[in-house]
């Protein structure tokens, strides 16, 4: 089934939305740490810690961080969880260039390794993983039931799938205070920092047009998961999804 969100994309043009993803990011990669916490208020760690205390609780020896981009969420994990091995992924081999800076800063490169992977054909081999992160990512996939299919399969069995995404409010005056700053304020100071105001005029449009909640719920069951649940963060800006396999 094809989802609203997979059909915008950053740039115009009749390119691949992949394509024109991984252009956007490796033109954003430079500014992308300081734009998140600087257009979240630095709300966006809080969002990750609460995330990493569920994958924490599961207590996986492997994990895949799927659209790890610079690596922030995969060196929290690895920081406090300390498992065997986490690979972080991504089309965005300008990301993950910062990503593996932050990770030899840390003395983690042991632990932490990246790969340039399409989510929707993953090299890996069935039931590799105990667990599946994808942080703020998700909403970029281009086939989003094929992406949730190919974590099903790498994943191992009672493995676990825990997604944070940005969401939409729903209630007032939330929901309208939202709705202003992501069309106004968000795109005109992603062009001040990024000097590229398309990414961050394409970003709040893919949170609107994203599937939340009971809907997205749904999704993440029909690609095979069990168990799925989700609660909503601060107003319902960020939704936390786990599941299982």
């Amino acid at each position: 089934m094809k989802y609203a969100q997979e059909n915008i994309k950053p740039y115009n043009g009749n390119g691949e939305k992949r394509e024109q993803v991984e252009q956007m990011f490796d033109n954003i990669a430079p500014t992308y740490d300081s734009l998140n916490h600087t257009l979240s208020w630095g709300i966006d760690k809080s969002w990750r810690q609460k995330a990493v205390n569920i994958v924490k609780g599961f207590q996986p020896d492997t994990i895949l961080d799927i659209a790890t981009g610079t690596g922030d969420f995969a060196i929290l994990m690895g920081k406090q969880i300390c498992p065997d091995q986490i690979t972080g992924i991504d089309i965005s081999e300008g990301m993950m260039q910062i990503a593996r800076k932050k990770v030899e800063k840390e003395g983690l490169t042991s632990m932490i390794r990246f790969a340039k992977e399409d989510c929707t054909a993953l090299s890996f081999s069935d039931d590799s993983f105990d667990a599946a992160t994808v942080a703020f990512g998700v909403r970029n996939f281009e086939e989003l039931d094929k992406a949730l299919r190919e974590i099903h399969r790498i994943l191992k069995e009672n493995g676990h799938l825990i997604i944070l995404e940005l969401s939409t409010p729903k209630s007032f005056p939330i929901k309208q205070l939202f709705r202003i700053y992501s069309k106004v304020a968000l795109p005109l100071i992603g062009k001040l920092i990024s000097k590229d105001r398309s990414a961050y005029t394409y970003l709040p449009k893919t949170i609107q047009a994203f599937p939340q909640g009971e809907i997205m719920k749904g999704i993440i069951a029909t690609a095979g998961f069990r168990e799925v649940s989700f609660k909503r963060l601060t107003m319902g800006i960020c939704t936390l999804y786990t599941a299982t396999k």
